[in-house]
């Protein structure tokens, strides 16, 4: 081995390669947004680490006051709207690939978190929130007693 390479260990979960397949069913079926005909779902990645749960989601275009945040038991809904530019300043389309209306987003999170610590930041067109891990989540050391 190469001494500039690191060995990582991480807990891995043969159910983690389940996810992408169980997002586009809930997708498909409509079981977790409730975006309708004229709605879209914004990209979004989450993230772990032995403290925080982080959830990033693209809304470019949008303003702090065009969407919401709940959170309610282990899952995480961001909703809101986008709305047209009326034509009457841009002119006739020639070509419109952009989506708008409604959208809802809903993310099951990984592991229990503390509602009372959540923050939420948006910087351009990138709503971050973090959500601390609730104390039972985090990862224990545990001593060896020697007998």
């Amino acid at each position: 081995m190469n001494t500039n390479q690191k060995l990582y260990a991480t807990a891995w979960s043969p159910l983690y390669r389940l996810a992408p397949w169980r997002d586009l069913l809930e997708s498909r079926l409509g079981l977790n947004d409730t975006t309708g005909p004229t709605g879209w779902r914004p990209p979004l990645d989450v993230y772990e680490d032995t403290e925080n749960v982080t959830v990033t989601v693209e809304l470019a275009g949008l303003k702090k006051e065009d969407f919401e945040i709940s959170l309610e038991d282990d899952t995480l809904t961001v909703s809101g709207k986008r709305t047209t530019e009326t034509q009457e300043t841009r002119g006739e389309c020639f070509r419109s690939e952009r989506v708008f209306g409604a959208f809802q987003r809903s993310v099951s999170l990984p592991a229990p978190v503390n509602p009372d610590g959540v923050t939420a930041g948006y910087q351009d067109g990138v709503l971050t929130v973090t959500l601390p891990k609730a104390e039972e989540a985090k990862p224990r050391k545990i001593e060896v007693q020697l007998k």
